[in-house]
């Protein structure tokens, strides 16, 4: 080791000595000491210098055997450079939050880190010697250096991941994949039009139109992330990036579109070393003991998107928040499922239920297609139970995966559902051939208009999935089950689902009038995706003519007048509709009649109901039934597992004018409250009043501060990612940054800073213009 060390000063005074080195200019020399120090029998130590565009992106070095194994990672500084302050930066900080095993290094001292950890510190030589003396310095702490040299290389993955602990890892790497990498790789290829630009544009051209850079590098990371884990979960034993590929089923096109770029296609070095990375992690993983630790948990049959919702819980739980994503409890499941199969018999006279050829069914927000999975093992063990298991290949064959449908418009839960059929269907005894895939389709559920091909990568298997999506679209549909998403005021806005919402269909009026009258109201909650997707599927019904509606919802549309007009036409298309309000509404404080504790069946605050809508033509009188479910929330699951759906659990409903109630109100109450004056009439001049949305960015206490703000916003030259990242600014359906940056940039007129009363005795200032403001 200290002839290694020697001949390392050696060079490196070298360098020196020539006045003009840089940091790279030592890299060949760091790279040759690291190379030097052998690894284990069967591995050569191979060290890759990572080029970094920006002071945000990989560290310098990657120590690794070329193949699976990565030791771990260096940063480089000039000789001379004060490390106690690099220890301290936000660049640093970054890495050893990511990389476990990393070295910091001037080329002279030499600090290891360990789970962020400061370790081992040598300094092996005085650069004094070297700069001021012009000769080579002589080795100091060879001893203290082998220690670190053996530790560094000493490090290897945990086996014993727990779910918890590997996802912890997984969501570190994919947010510095997603946020040092893919995005600056985005910005770096804008001008290229490189592959990982032409998917991006895919996306937002085809799926996504207000797709921002830094909204597809979240997307495009976790998409790699779990595509990785579910390859990993096929592999047996060894497994990396290159292998992940063999693994990702046929029949998936898209994913395989990506993972024939992540795996076989020539990735920009920084974003290879990142999913190297991850893959090692996985290949370190054993998996199968980790996805057991669910059923030891008593956490049910579906590990696999139980991993899902614990890794993005750790990855950016602000994300599974605003995205709904959420694992839809399987006694809630069931129970939607099974009451589904229930009215099937009794309602439409198709005595096999969910087995009967006559049924097709879909899931417009299919997620990780928790639904359809249940859907089809009721329907197998139906088909079995009657007919016995010698043809229940050709019922798979020709009934599941020719009549069951699923869509879904994020990348991950689609690779997680994909593979989650693939496994339920072999646990069932049936086997996917290469030419065969369970219907799952990547599409909007709320946009009519097909993908058509294109130039664009990964554009082929895109547009086939959307021909086959529209054409489902377009065809009657018996079953519509599922749990769509809520977000409050829906970015899904589009000219075909605005024409869905407000104009009639036959027979059954628009969400936005009432009695047939139209409102006259700014109905912003009825822009919520749910409404949507429950508009989606009564639209379908009704185009079929007959069929059920089933989905577990936000419950606020069963009593809040914004709705009125949406249940009056609910009761229009459909001829019984069940409403299981399971409440758990936080945002309400709701408690159980008795005053104890009431809870949601999800980890929200929103409260939630099941509603269960039948069209068969049969009934005299569209009528509406309902019932309460309050208690903790393993009372609700002990419910739902113990009941089978019937008639006599609920009780008949009858909504009135002006309001359609979906609950129970008593009449006199709401006759002696409509007695009394409407608030417009005791005021009659009236406004909200001014609405920012965006208080970070346009209020301060500090008048400057804002004229700064101003001037930087009105730069064009500077990226809009700077101003989501610093000032939390988001694109919404109303509002988008590029927009409000061209506006302000044609003319910087300081006087529209203002002062405000912010809070009572709160004077600040406001950047009082309408590119910014909401609402003024």
């Amino acid at each position: 080791m200290k002839d290694l060390i020697k001949a390392y000063l050696k060079e490196i005074s070298a360098i020196t000595a020539q006045g003009d080195a840089r940091e790279e200019s030592y890299y060949p020399a760091l790279k040759q000491l690291f190379e030097g120090y052998p690894l284990e029998k069967g591995r050569q130590t191979q060290v890759t210098v990572l080029p970094k565009k920006t002071e945000a992106g990989s560290p310098d070095f990657r120590v690794w055997d070329g193949k699976d194994f990565i030791v771990g990672y260096i940063e480089a500084k000039t000789p001379g450079t004060n490390l106690d302050q690099v220890e301290t930066s936000p660049q640093l900080q970054r890495y050893l939050s990511t990389f476990p095993n990393f070295i910091l290094t001037d080329f002279y001292e030499f600090r290891l880190y360990r789970d962020s950890q400061l370790r081992q510190k040598a300094t092996i030589a005085r650069q004094f010697t070297a700069k001021v003396l012009k000769a080579t310095p002589q080795v100091e702490q060879p001893e203290q250096f082998q220690a670190l040299m053996e530790q560094f290389f000493g490090f290897k993955l945990p086996k014993s991941f727990t779910a918890e602990s590997l996802a912890i890892e997984l969501a570190k790497r994919t947010r510095f994949l997603r946020d040092e990498v893919i995005s600056q790789e985005l910005v770096e290829s804008e001008q290229q039009q490189g592959e990982l630009y032409g998917y991006y544009q895919a996306f937002q051209k085809y799926l996504l139109p207000n797709l921002m850079p830094a909204q597809f590098a979240d997307l495009y990371s976790q998409t790699i992330t779990y595509g990785l884990f579910a390859a990993r979960t096929r592999a047996n034993s060894e497994f990396n990036r290159k292998m992940a590929f063999d693994y990702i089923p046929h029949t998936t096109g898209i994913l395989r579109d990506v993972f024939r770029f992540i795996s076989l296609g020539d990735l920009p070095l920084p974003m290879e070393v990142l999913v190297d990375d991850i893959a090692a992690i996985l290949h370190a993983a054993e998996i199968n003991s980790i996805l057991n630790q669910y059923y030891q948990e008593g956490k049910g049959e579906d590990p696999i998107v139980h991993f899902y919702e614990t890794f993005l819980n750790q990855y950016d739980p602000q994300t599974r928040e605003r995205r709904g994503v959420y694992y839809t409890p399987e006694p809630v499941v069931q129970y939607i499922v099974r009451s589904v199969h229930s009215l099937l018999k009794t309602h439409f006279g198709l005595p096999d239920g969910l087995a009967d050829p006559a049924v097709t069914l879909l899931d417009p927000a299919a997620g990780t297609l928790t639904f359809p999975a249940e859907a089809i093992k009721l329907a197998v063990q139906e088909y079995v139970q009657k007919y016995g298991g010698g043809g229940k290949a050709h019922f798979i064959r020709d009934q599941i995966l020719k009549n069951y449908y699923a869509f879904e418009l994020m990348m991950a839960p689609y690779a997680i559902g994909h593979m989650k059929i693939s496994y339920l269907l072999e646990a069932l005894g049936y086997h996917l051939q290469e030419d065969e895939s369970f219907q799952l389709y990547l599409t909007n559920t709320l946009e009519m208009e097909e993908i058509t091909q294109s130039e664009l990568p990964g554009m082929r298997a895109l547009s086939e999935e959307s021909r086959l999506a529209g054409r489902v679209k377009r065809e009657p549909i018996l079953v519509i089950m599922g749990n769509p998403p809520y977000s409050g005021i829906s970015a899904n806005i589009n000219a075909w689902t605005e024409k869905l919402l407000k104009e009639d269909l036959d027979g059954a009026q628009s969400y936005y009038t009432v009695d047939g009258k139209p409102l006259g109201e700014r109905k912003l909650w009825l822009q919520d995706d749910y409404v949507k997707f429950l508009r989606f599927a009564q639209w379908k019904i009704h185009k079929s003519g007959q069929g059920i509606v089933a989905m577990i919802t936000n419950h606020s549309y069963l009593d809040n007048p914004t709705f009125r007009g949406m249940r009056q036409s609910l009761m229009q298309t459909f001829d019984e509709i069940y409403v299981l309000d399971l409440h758990g509404n936080s945002l309400k404080k709701e408690t159980a009649p008795d005053g104890s504790l009431d809870e949601n069946v999800f980890d929200i605050r929103q409260g939630v109901a099941i509603a269960v809508c039948v069209k068969n033509n049969q009934a005299e009188e569209h009528k509406v039934f309902y019932r309460d479910l309050f208690g903790s929330r393993e009372q609700k699951y002990d419910w739902l597992s113990e009941h089978a759906f019937s008639i006599d659990n609920y009780e008949l409903l009858t909504p009135n004018k002006p309001y359609y109630f979906f609950v129970r109100r008593r009449t006199e109450d709401i006759s002696r409250y409509l007695e009394w004056k409407k608030i417009n009439e005791i005021f009659p001049v009236n406004r909200v009043g001014i609405v920012t949305s965006r208080d970070k960015f346009v209020i301060d206490e500090n008048k400057v501060n804002l004229q700064r703000k101003l001037n930087l916003f009105s730069d064009l030259s500077i990226p809009n990612e700077v101003f989501e990242k610093s000032f939390d600014l988001k694109n919404t359906s109303t509002w988008k940054i590029e927009q409000a940056r061209k506006i302000i940039s044609k003319n910087v007129d300081l006087s529209v800073i203002k002062e405000i009363l912010y809070r009572p005795f709160d004077k600040r200032f406001i950047i009082y213009h309408e590119a910014v403001i909401e609402r003024m």
